[in-house]
């Protein structure tokens, strides 16, 4: 199993996982928002207290790096940072330990010593077919981010990105994050003011 270094924030590990997930069949990413929301009243925004996965009174590297880039997104769709906020930005990760197992139906007697039949002839359906088990461990990240109204404290949008956690990914978190948090975004269909959805990339 993948040596995944537990000191890292549990939100970094969660990250690239949906860094991939975009291009890749082991992960996905899924949003959706509240119809009865009037986004057209929403034009400024801020972080939530305690975004994050920082528990220990001080803010990481990685809540530093979410933070930026998530401004970045919310400044690009014109919604304008602020003490008084009409939306509130929230984030968080989760990680589990998963085994998958799965099971081949596969016929030994024609292979190996057997294989002098291969090409020739096979065996009667269900002579010397063999179950074969394979079981694999894997950690399995959930990122969410989520908008919630300031006023009414209520969620109006969330992105989630589900998928495997690699060793490989966790070299370089400050990309990682910079490249991610836009796939999350791509699917946020509203511009500040903006009533009408659009279209998600």
């Amino acid at each position: 199993m993948t040596n995944i270094p537990k000191s890292l924030p549990l939100i970094a590990l969660a990250l690239v996982v949906t860094t991939v997930s975009a291009c890749s069949s082991g992960g996905s990413i899924r949003s959706d928002y509240d119809r009865e929301a009037d986004f057209s009243m929403y034009r400024t925004y801020d972080f939530m207290e305690g975004a994050g996965p920082d528990r220990e009174g001080y803010e990481s590297l990685f809540t530093k790096y979410m933070i930026t880039a998530i401004t970045l997104e919310m400044d690009n769709r014109g919604y304008r940072r602020s003490d008084a906020p009409d939306l509130l930005v929230n984030f968080n990760a989760v990680l589990q330990e998963k085994t998958k197992v799965t099971q081949i139906s596969t016929p030994p007697l024609s292979g190996g010593y057997y294989g002098y039949r291969r090409g020739i002839y096979n065996p009667w359906v269900g002579y010397g077919y063999a179950t074969q088990t394979n079981v694999s461990q894997y950690t399995e990240g959930t990122l969410n981010i989520d908008i919630v109204d300031a006023r009414k404290m209520q969620l109006v949008w969330e992105a989630v990105g589900v998928g495997r956690i690699t060793e490989k990914k966790l070299e370089n978190l400050e990309d990682t994050v910079k490249e991610a948090v836009p796939k999350f975004f791509a699917n946020y269909p509203f511009r500040a003011g903006d009533p009408l959805p659009r279209p998600v990339k």
